[in-house]
């Protein structure tokens, strides 16, 4: 058999670039975990994690990949930042605030005393002094500080100029750590601006109150008044108050993450601030029904920052919301047991944080199930995916070209046979009909033969052609052998042990592609053994699994392989892949009966079997996984008794050895025939 590479075209439109896979490529990724589970699901956790490489050796990172990067951006961020520095540089502007103040009256001290006129000056010394007692008498704490200020008589119009920018600015960061700048052109609110701030937190509780005692909220009626304040246009009362509690989380992690005295004096600022309007009782009021809505937004979250970068307030609560950000993405990529789970992912916050190929990224493994779905590759039955016969047909041509990779193509193709004549199976070659063979009658060459014999003589064209006896070409067939084969396949837990489970299924599921391409007309059965022996169908065969019993009962094998080659007709033979002696068999009692090292009753009822296959001409070659001594010695009474032949094979190279066997074993019989 020739195993040649497959090749894609479509059509070029400019976008063909960077990662590229089909749903063909994502089964090969996944063949050797489905050989070894048959568990879809599993196999798709184990892809969405790890990732995959395409057909032009570009890496599509999985879930590790991108958590690991979620979190060396966490510790950059944390070990650049200095959290404290947003409360500090408050007391470091109001100071410089107030050096600005002292330098205006010193000026103006000195003017007068320049100026020649006493009294100026003797007026300026006293009401500088009395306003440089005031600024050394401010409080120390920044609420005290900020308070003094606001009813504190500048001299310096910019020093006053200042205080009041500074004020506005501290009250729209506040406000924009719950609203994240959603209310519009927060930077400079002026009090009717406030004021509607603190009446659309009231009607926001409101309607959170409304809800939990039963009452539908009026969700239209509020953005009507209030929606030009949401320029991201929430489409329902959930989607916003999700967002704010967001937002609020990550404005009281803040909170967690200050030492004790920044947390009280931000606190007190707060409250300093925004207490005149109501609005901190109302955004107080407003977190609280938020935590009890959505209490695992973060709100107990901390950070600890080693950095250096300074920030201000508002840099400081987009650090917590980009950190929050960060952990819930973490959170939700490692839950993620399906593709369909990173549907919840927010592709567009993704693309902010980590950039567009990440969000592209996660895009890509979200539809992984969709496109082997598509493909007809897996279904869903009963809430699990599963593989579909056509998933069950590539996942044994997958498993053959794993094995056919290690061979050269001259060691195996089809077998061929050079004589023909009335056969079984078309040859895809013509010949001239002759008295007494078959009318298997090749209709497109015949008509040729009498289209070209019609012009050849002359005649015009007319739409009808008229045949002749020489006209006739009949398809020539080829002789073919059947086979009926049964692959005995060893599931005592001494194989998974052993490493030997995997190399062993690989082998079964080529085996069994291997048939249904080349040889369709081939019977194979497949039969399973540890204590006790079953059928596997094929479409049982990925999900099968070893037994976690101890027992290797060959004997039963034997007899249900037996059984399955009794009502099949032509070559009969038995491929046993096991790796250790027969040490079960079915005692009197019809219960199995397990002793090790085997005892003698184990070793007759195995013989027994074996005696009635060499009766019934079925042929048993056995493949050997380890080289222990005494399932040697009994291999080789097998094949004395039988006549079939004995293999050691390492588990590198079982399946050239079944394979490339069964297909020269087909060769000869086709020779004999």
């Amino acid at each position: 058999m020739t195993v040649t590479s497959r090749l894609r075209y479509s059509p070029w439109d400019g976008t063909q670039v960077g990662f590229e896979v089909d749903a063909l490529d994502i089964m090969e990724e996944l063949t050797d975990d489905l050989l070894y589970s048959g568990d879809v699901n599993a196999a798709l956790r184990r892809l969405l994690k790890e990732g995959m490489t395409d057909r032009d050796g570009r890496r599509m990172e999985g879930l590790a990949d991108l958590m690991e990067r979620l979190r060396a951006r966490r510790e950059e961020l944390l070990a650049n930042s200095d959290l404290g520095s947003a409360v500090e540089g408050i007391g470091e502007e109001l100071a410089e605030i107030t050096d600005l103040e002292r330098s205006e009256m010193d000026r103006q001290e000195r003017a007068a005393r320049q100026s020649g006129d006493e009294d100026w000056a003797r007026a300026a010394e006293q009401s500088f002094a009395d306003k440089r007692f005031d600024l050394d008498l401010m409080p120390p704490d920044l609420a005290g500080w900020m308070k003094a200020l606001e009813h504190y008589d500048f001299t310096s119009d910019e020093a006053k100029e200042r205080f009041e920018a500074l004020t506005n600015q501290l009250r729209s960061q506040l406000l924009d750590q719950a609203f994240n700048q959603m209310s519009g052109a927060m930077a400079n609110l002026s009090p009717e601006d406030l004021a509607r701030n603190r009446d659309m937190m009231a009607e926001l509780n409101s309607m959170l109150e409304a809800r939990a005692a039963g009452r539908e909220p009026d969700f239209e009626g509020f953005m009507e008044r209030f929606g030009d304040m949401f320029p991201e246009n929430p489409q329902n009362l959930d989607e916003l108050l999700e967002a704010l509690a967001h937002r609020m989380a990550a404005a009281q992690a803040l909170m967690n993450s200050l030492s004790p005295e920044q947390r009280a004096e931000l606190g007190a600022l707060s409250e300093q601030l925004l207490s005149d309007l109501g609005l901190n009782f109302e955004m107080s009021r407003l977190a609280d029904n938020l935590r009890q809505m959505f209490p695992d937004a973060g709100w107990s979250s901390r950070y600890d920052t080693t950095g250096f970068d300074p920030l201000d307030l508002a840099q400081a609560s987009e650090l917590m919301g980009e950190l929050g950000d960060l952990d819930s993405l973490s959170g939700l990529l490692r839950s993620a047991a399906t593709p369909g789970a990173l549907d919840e992912v927010d592709l567009d916050r993704l693309s902010d944080l980590m950039g567009p190929e990440s969000a592209e990224q996660v895009k890509r493994l979200a539809e992984l199930t969709r496109q082997l779905q598509d493909a007809g590759l897996i279904d869903t039955k009963e809430g699990r995916l599963e593989l579909t016969p056509a998933g069950l047909r590539r996942l044994g041509q997958n498993a053959l070209v794993q094995v056919f990779r290690r061979l050269r193509n001259d060691h195996l193709g089809t077998h061929e046979h050079s004589e023909t004549g009335v056969g079984h199976e078309p040859a895809y070659l013509t010949r001239p009909w002759e008295w007494g063979d078959p009318f298997r009658v090749d209709l497109h060459t015949t008509v040729r033969n009498a289209v070209l014999r019609e012009a050849a003589e002359g005649r015009p064209p007319t739409g009808r052609v008229s045949l002749s006896p020489d006209d006739f070409e009949i398809a020539e067939t080829e002789h073919q052998v059947r086979a009926a084969t049964v692959l005995m396949l060893d599931l005592s837990l001494s194989m998974p042990m052993r490493d030997y489970f995997l190399p062993a299924k690989r082998v079964a599921m080529a085996l069994h592609g291997l048939i249904t391409m080349q040889y369709p007309r081939d019977y194979l059965g497949i039969v399973g053994f540890s204590e006790v022996a079953r059928v596997l169908t094929p479409a049982q065969l990925p999900e099968a699994s070893w037994d976690y019993v101890y027992g290797t009962n060959m004997a039963h094998g034997f007899q249900l392989a037996r059984e399955l080659l009794a009502h099949e007709q032509g070559t009969k033979q038995i491929l046993m892949v096991t790796d250790g002696e027969p040490t079960a068999h079915i005692g009197r009692s019809g219960e199995p009966q397990f002793q090790y090292p085997p005892s003698q009753a184990t070793i007759d009822a195995t013989l027994t079997e074996v005696g009635r296959c060499t009766r019934a001409g079925i042929r048993i070659n056995t493949f050997m996984l380890e080289p222990d001594g005494g399932l040697a010695r009994f291999v080789e009474r097998i094949s004395q008794m039988n006549g079939g032949r004995a293999f050691f094979a390492d588990p590198g190279n079982l399946g050239e050895f079944v394979l490339v066997d069964f297909v020269e074993q087909r060769r000869k019989l086709l020779g004999r025939r």
